[in-house]
């Protein structure tokens, strides 16, 4: 990887992309530490590391957000309000004929769809500003804390309009800055954006685990998390590989086909997404304490509701199964594959083409998508398991999500490299 990105820097024009993609990270770091008008930073700051200390919710949260959500900065709502409104049109996807058109329309169609990305994004970023911004107002933020009711310096109207002006606005420029990453630098603009704000917290962790625990746990600490990012590189790797045969066929004077590919299958087929659904639902009554802590029904739940409570990792484990096979089933069509192939010649050996080939992908995806959906879980309650044993959680920087986030686009990012070095340093045969 070290080698991958030494020889792009060494060729001229991508080194001008990997220097662009670092200005924007720069960019976007900074607006991430600027605090949104009407902000008192210094109660603010206060808060939060008491927050961070007593709750394991404001720790994780401190930590997809880069840091930012609990200083209440600019770019507090980060890109997750567009992460949000691509899974909610991938989904609606399959269930609006007219959006299902679109995507099969090419790239005009592919254009208009994020289009759509764009104006439900800036929805979601209103929405989410409003309810945090609001729950900084009445103090219910950071509940329970001292000096929360004084985090802004007035909750009038025009002060908290501002603010959520401020974050919508935020949010659109890092929808803008990770578009020009995409376009005119080096590899997906979202992605890597998405990962500089989870890596953005971990010196920070990492320090704080130096000081508080020492050399030894410091390094059993980066051992462990070596060692599940390496068992997560290879899982995200494997694949099964359907074999596909194409028929010869003559078109005229030319014949065609009489090539053989394959499908590629992940182990993983999903992502990252079964655990962002998982942790978005559960995420729900949590909030809900927040906003209505007088309830009794919801004062009796909230022990469940604690991420080092069995039963919280129980039920967590089962949504991430569960969505795990839900996703699959809505983003891999097996039918349609099977039709594709039958249209251009296609057949897999040993398979008739049609609704056999259908079956055997589906019989093929089922029995793959098992060990994916466990391994989702299991990575998915490292942190939870972490924050259990060590009582703290600051303890583990190496969270399932995080993990599966710095290493799946890591390794997009450095398949991206290597494929423009052999396109500007392909080597023929008669060299």
């Amino acid at each position: 990887m070290l080698t991958a990105f030494a020889r792009a820097f060494r060729t001229p024009d991508l080194r001008k992309k990997l220097l662009f993609t670092l200005s924007m990270i720069v960019v976007f770091r900074i607006g991430a530490l600027l605090p949104a008008p009407g902000v008192n930073t210094k109660v603010l700051a206060d808060t939060a590391e008491k927050a961070k200390s007593s709750s394991q919710l404001y720790g994780l949260v401190d930590l997809f957000s880069g840091g930012a959500l609990l200083k209440l900065s600019v770019f507090a709502l980060g890109i997750y309000p567009y992460i949000t409104a691509s899974i909610i049109l991938q989904l609606l996807t399959v269930v609006i004929p007219r959006l299902e058109a679109l995507k099969k329309e090419g790239q005009a169609g592919t254009t208009k769809i994020t289009q759509y990305t764009r104006y439900l994004t800036v929805g979601l970023a209103i929405l989410q500003a409003t309810g945090i911004v609001a729950m900084a107002s009445t103090g219910n933020l950071f509940q329970g804390i001292s000096g929360a009711d004084d985090v802004l310096y007035n909750t009038k109207v025009f002060t908290i309009v501002t603010i959520v002006i401020c974050m919508t606005a935020g949010t659109a420029i890092i929808m803008w800055l990770g578009e020009l990453v995409t376009d005119r630098g080096v590899g997906n603009g979202m992605s890597i954006l998405i990962f500089t704000q989870v890596v953005a917290v971990f010196p920070a962790q990492f320090w704080s685990i130096y000081k508080s625990k020492g050399g030894f746990t410091f390094a059993i600490v980066i051992l462990v998390g070596l060692a599940i990012m390496t068992g997560v590189v290879f899982v995200e790797q494997a694949q099964r590989r359907i074999p596909v045969q194409y028929a010869k066929r003559m078109v005229g004077r030319r014949m065609y086909g009489g090539t053989s590919t394959y499908i590629p299958l992940k182990v993983n087929q999903a992502g990252i997404i079964p655990v962002i659904f998982a942790s978005s639902l559960l995420y729900l009554p949590v909030l809900a304490t927040q906003l209505w802590p007088n309830t009794k029904w919801l004062q009796k739940v909230q022990p469940y509701l604690q991420q080092d409570n069995a039963w919280h990792m129980a039920v967590f484990f089962v949504f991430i199964i569960f969505f795990t096979y839900f996703y699959v089933a809505i983003t891999f069509n097996p039918t349609e594959v099977a039709d594709n192939m039958k249209k251009y010649g296609g057949f897999i050996p040993g398979i008739r083409p049609g609704r056999p080939t259908a079956e055997y992908l589906d019989y093929v995806l089922t029995r793959i998508t098992t060990p994916g959906a466990l391994y989702l879980g299991l990575v998915a309650l490292i942190p939870m398991v972490a924050f259990s044993l060590l009582k703290t959680s600051n303890d583990f920087p190496f969270g399932g999500t995080s993990i599966l986030i710095i290493v799946g686009v890591g390794l997009d990012t450095v398949k991206q490299i290597e494929s423009q070095l052999q396109q500007r340093n392909y080597e023929g045969f008669l060299r």
